[in-house]
């Protein structure tokens, strides 16, 4: 690509990134409005809670972002989704409120999470988390960055804190099993990623059925931070496609994600292609 069109595109991205930061900001204030304020909640299939805060904030981020990019798809948790965002050249990827039993249980492990996903990568990925006031956000090649500083992930020590289910930790070889530390539960999805960009977690698992929504922006702040996000096929796994759901992932870095992504990949189900 020629200097000048390398730099336009760049220049591109940073505008959808202010977007993402400025829209999830706000969307991150009206949560706060109704965060340990009893909000109204239903439950979905599955047993799954949710509030109209979480509808306050999707209907907010739809309005704000498709007004700003109307040639964009979108997709979120909390909206019917439409096959007309796979004829998008970009797509909205988002969950208004990711954890949203910590955030009904009055716990501060929640945030807004939006990504922009082109072919498949996310391109552009904010998560603001007001009520620990952090917000993350990375593009491609410009490093990943929490209030402003830039992340790294953490060098490996004799004790290495990994997250996600047991089943999944137990299934590692017993030399590792000997170094790891789980980390109590940490609900939001996104967030549990996120701490490993930032340092504060080596590894985690990630169960079957997270959905788009749940890791688009999260994967590129671990990537650009140093680290990965891999299926059972130890591939990195791609965004706004017909399906949206994931079979269990690995996340992490370095050796460690390379054994984790092996334990993924041997528990999959031969009969469900991966």
């Amino acid at each position: 690509m020629p200097e000048a069109e390398t730099r336009e595109a760049v220049s591109d991205l940073q505008a959808d990134l202010e977007l993402l930061r400025e829209a999830a900001a706000e969307g991150g204030r009206i949560a706060m409005r109704y965060f340990r304020q009893k909000p109204e909640v239903w439950m979905k299939a599955g047993s799954s809670p949710v509030s109209e805060a979480d509808y306050a904030v999707d209907r907010f981020l739809r309005e704000t972002l498709l007004a700003a990019r109307p040639d964009y798809g979108w997709l979120s948790e909390e909206t019917a989704d439409s096959a007309a965002r796979l004829d998008a050249r970009r797509t909205f990827v988002v969950d208004p409120i990711d954890g949203t039993r910590a955030f009904l249980e009055g716990q501060d492990i929640w945030c807004v999470s939006a990504a922009i996903v082109e072919n498949g990568l996310s391109v552009a990925g904010v998560l603001d988390c007001p009520a620990r006031r952090q917000v993350y956000w990375a593009l491609p090649g410009q490093g990943a960055y929490r209030n402003g500083v830039r992340l790294k992930v953490r060098a490996p020590g004799a004790r290495l804190e990994i997250g996600g289910p047991k089943a999944l930790i137990d299934a590692m070889p017993q030399r590792w099993r000997d170094v790891l530390e789980r980390r109590a539960y940490i609900p939001s999805l996104a967030y549990r990623i996120a701490m490993i960009a930032d340092g504060s977690l080596d590894a985690t698992f990630v169960k079957p059925n997270a959905h788009d929504w749940d890791l688009a922006a999260a994967d590129l702040i671990l990537r650009e931070a140093g680290g990965m996000l891999l299926n059972d096929r130890r591939e990195q796994p791609l965004y706004a496609g017909k399906i949206v759901n994931h079979g269990a992932l690995a996340a992490g870095s370095g050796e460690l994600l390379g054994v984790m992504a092996e334990v993924v990949a041997s528990q999959a189900d031969p009969a469900s292609g991966g």
